[in-house]
């Protein structure tokens, strides 16, 4: 039985990746046989790879983000790779500035924090992810901004003044598993730039 409200979402987020990840990863591999058979792919044929492409790094990301944690580290190569084809195709820019495998857990808040900066910079941008010790530190860069304080209080420990969205999960569960691991989250904005740290 699930020890808290965490417990159980990290436990439904696992469940919904698990079960999604195995029929995305048969049309990919349809695909893939469709290519090796020498015949040149149609438009359609792209852009149903493109997109199959993108719903398998979706689901990758949503594993960790939104699943159990679990005790195994994660190498920076896999991380580099989720990243790097989730955000091909985009205006987001992310780099990975930290060279050693990661706990999931710590991995975990990572992409909460990354998906919490992305929902702050819908125009595209930069998001740099590097660590100082045991310290995370998120840098979001972009022409232009939009910062909704009502989602970024939560993350301080603020109240939440309404229901949030599905879009914006990420700010709800971030502060709690956040505090599970024992981290403090704080973070600021200007203009141009978003930062958050744990």
């Amino acid at each position: 039985m699930a020890d808290s409200e965490n417990d159980l979402a990290a436990l439904i987020g696992s469940r919904v990746c698990h079960d999604l990840i195995s029929p995305i990863g048969a049309i990919n591999n349809g695909l893939e046989l469709v290519a090796m058979s020498g015949n040149v792919m149609s438009q359609e044929m792209e852009l149903i790879a493109q997109s199959v492409n993108n719903a398998s790094a979706r689901i990758r990301l949503f594993r960790i983000a939104f699943g159990v944690a679990g005790e195994q580290l994660i190498g920076r190569a896999e991380i580099v790779s989720i990243l790097t084809d989730l955000y091909a195709q985009g205006r987001m820019q992310v780099t990975w500035d930290v060279a050693e495998p990661q706990p999931r857990q710590d991995i975990r808040l990572a992409f909460l924090a990354v998906l919490c900066l992305e929902t702050g910079m819908p125009y595209g941008g930069n998001i740099t992810v590097s660590k100082d010790g045991a310290n995370w530190q998120f840098v979001g860069t972009a022409e232009k901004l939009l910062i909704d304080p009502d989602l970024w209080q939560l993350l301080g420990g603020g109240p939440r003044t309404g229901s949030l969205e599905p879009r914006h999960v990420q700010f709800g569960l971030l502060p709690g598993f956040a505090h599970d691991a024992g981290r403090k989250i704080k973070s600021s904005a200007d203009e141009t730039d978003i930062k958050l740290t744990f």
